[in-house]
C-alpha cells in the first residue's frame, strides 16, 4: 500500500497568502467599474446638451402692406383749388391735398371729380375721366405736406347746345383717392347735362 502524501504546514500557509493577495487584487480592480444599478452617474461637462427633434422652428412673417402707413382720410386733408392755366377752349386746374391730421398718411391713384349744382348738390353730366398721362404713384404725406392732381375742364360752350345741354355749375365735388366722403369747392364752370366728356383728372403726385 502506498502512503498518502502529506502537505507540509509551511506550504499551506504560503498558498493561503497567495489566495489572500489575489482576492485583494480583485477588490481593488472593482473600484474602476461603473456604479451599481440605481445610482445616477455624474454628467460629463464636455457632453453637448440634448436637443429635441420635435422643436418647431420660428417663422418670420413677411412684411405686409396693410401694416404700413394708412391712407389719408377726407377728414385728414385740406382740399382746395391751386393754380390754374387757361388755354383756348378750356382750363387746367391744380387740386391741392394738404395733410392737416398731424400724422403721416398716404394718397394713391385718382381723385373723383364732378361738377354739381346746388346746394342741395346734384351732379352735372359725366364725372372726370382718368388721364393716364400721369402714372400712379404712392405719395406719402407728412404733417402739412401737400399732394396735387391736375384737372382739365373743357369749356362746355365749345359743343353744340343740342349735344351738350350746357348749364352753369356752382361747385366741384371732389373725392380724395379711395375715399367715400367728398368735399365741395365753389366753381362756376359750364357743364354739359348730356353725356359729353369735358373733364379729365390725373393721378396724385407730390406738390412741385
Amino acid at each position: 500500500m502506498k502512503r498518502a502524501s502529506v502537505i507540509p504546514p509551511l506550504a499551506l500557509t504560503a498558498a493561503a497568502l497567495i489566495c489572500t493577495a489575489a482576492v485583494a487584487g480583485c477588490a481593488s480592480s472593482g473600484s474602476s467599474q461603473p456604479a451599481a444599478s440605481g445610482s445616477t452617474p455624474a454628467a460629463s461637462p464636455s457632453a453637448p446638451a440634448a436637443t429635441s427633434s420635435s422643436t418647431t422652428p420660428a417663422v418670420v412673417a413677411p412684411s405686409s402692406p396693410a401694416a404700413g402707413t394708412p391712407a389719408c382720410a377726407t377728414s385728414a386733408l385740406q382740399v382746395k383749388l391751386g393754380s390754374s392755366d387757361g388755354y383756348a377752349g378750356g382750363v387746367y386746374v391744380i387740386i391741392d391735398f394738404t395733410n392737416i391730421s398731424g400724422s403721416t398718411c398716404t394718397l394713391f391713384g385718382y381723385p373723383g371729380v364732378s361738377l354739381v349744382t346746388g346746394p342741395p348738390y346734384k351732379q352735372i353730366g359725366l364725372a372726370a375721366k382718368r388721364s393716364t398721362s400721369t402714372p400712379k404713384k404712392l405719395v406719402t404725406l407728412t404733417a402739412d405736406a401737400t399732394a396735387q392732381a391736375q384737372l382739365q375742364i373743357v369749356d362746355a360752350l365749345n359743343f353744340p347746345s343740342a349735344t351738350c345741354g350746357p348749364t352753369k355749375a356752382t361747385a366741384l365735388k371732389i373725392y380724395p383717392p379711395n375715399q367715400t366722403e367728398p368735399v365741395y369747392l365753389p366753381n362756376a364752370s359750364n357743364g354739359c347735362t348730356k353725356p359729353v366728356q369735358i373733364m379729365y383728372i390725373g393721378a396724385v403726385r407730390p406738390a412741385s
